[in-house]
């Protein structure tokens, strides 16, 4: 019992102390931020060089790095969520102390309080510039090339002259970049939405296709034939043994294709909009020297991406609880 009592109270420590040292290194890189902040005022506070600053937010990363590596043990929840979080944060604040400390100008880099600011400002702008590439654009062109590719798939495994005949070029128009594909594409069909939907369905479509033809292949030979013994019909195999076997391949393929189905769009947005989009709005404020519309746009950009990608993979445990 002794033994027992011990090994359950030996994390607390360890995780109070992960805690502690997370706290202080993200209270010191803050407040490291807020003198630098205020050192730009007329009221110098001193002659501080940049390398001394650059030491301190050195020795505070690397007290958060002790904070994060004890918060990463077990296998809980905070084991898999604090890390992550601490890592962002951290990072955000170093960053921001050391832009300060160097004093680099926000026309060349801003900091992450000048991107917030830019953020709040044009959220509207943004909205709406997120509703269309995601929404319009990057969503629903994912959702045409799943549906295409699965169609094309169930064809492929049950016509094997099809399969025979079409996965090759399959594999090679995948391999197509996303800047050769996007002009033509667009000089065909215009600058409108559908033109970037096209191009993602295109692109979300054959990795779809090939990997959901290589999961109803995978099914076991033994489980068919014992399907055939039974005098199951083709939906019922289908059914009960090869849609089971197909599904991992097909959710790995839609977690990779969720996140690049807006790249895709955002990419496709810089050969020609018609005044709406992230990519638009990145291309129109580099060229305008805004970097910190362009980093703003780059977080909804990459919150959107994040987003979509753990919603496939809360889909994925959903229906295949044993996937993680």
């Amino acid at each position: 019992m002794a033994t027992s009592r011990v090994s359950l109270e030996r994390p607390v420590p360890r995780l109070a102390g992960a805690w502690g040292a997370l706290g202080l290194s993200g209270l010191g890189l803050a407040g490291l931020s807020l003198l630098l902040a205020r050192q730009e005022a007329p009221a110098q506070l001193g002659p501080a060089q940049p390398g001394l600053w650059l030491v301190g937010i050195t020795a505070l990363l690397l007290l958060g790095a002790v904070g994060i590596r004890q918060s990463a043990q077990g296998e809980g929840h905070p084991a898999r969520t604090v890390p992550a979080a601490a890592t962002l944060i951290l990072l955000v604040l170093a960053a921001e102390a050391a832009l300060r400390a160097y004093a680099v100008p926000t026309g060349l880099i801003p900091t992450p309080s000048k991107v917030l600011e830019a953020l709040w400002a044009a959220r509207t702008v943004l909205w709406r510039d997120a509703l269309t590439t995601f929404v319009y654009e990057a969503l629903l062109g994912f959702v045409i090339g799943t549906l295409l590719g699965l169609g094309l798939a169930l064809l492929s495994v049950r016509l094997r002259f099809l399969e025979r005949g079409l996965l090759p070029y399959a594999a090679l128009l995948s391999s197509v970049p996303i800047v050769a594909l996007a002009p033509v594409v667009i000089k065909a069909v215009g600058l409108g939405v559908a033109s970037k939907t096209i191009i993602v369905a295109v692109t979300v479509l054959f990795p779809v296709l090939i990997n959901a033809v290589r999961g109803l292949h995978s099914a076991q030979s033994m489980h068919l034939d014992l399907m055939h013994s039974y005098a199951a019909s083709a939906a019922q195999t289908f059914r009960d043994v090869r849609w089971p076997s197909a599904l991992p391949f097909v959710f790995t393929a839609l977690r990779v294709a969720a996140p690049l189905s807006l790249i895709n769009a955002i990419v496709a947005e810089f050969f020609g909009t018609e005044g709406r989009g992230l990519g638009f709005r990145i291309q129109i404020e580099v060229g305008k020297f805004g970097l910190d519309v362009v980093w703003a746009a780059i977080v909804v950009a990459s919150v959107l991406g994040i987003s979509f990608y753990l919603v496939i993979s809360l889909i994925e445990r959903r229906i295949l609880p044993g996937r993680r």
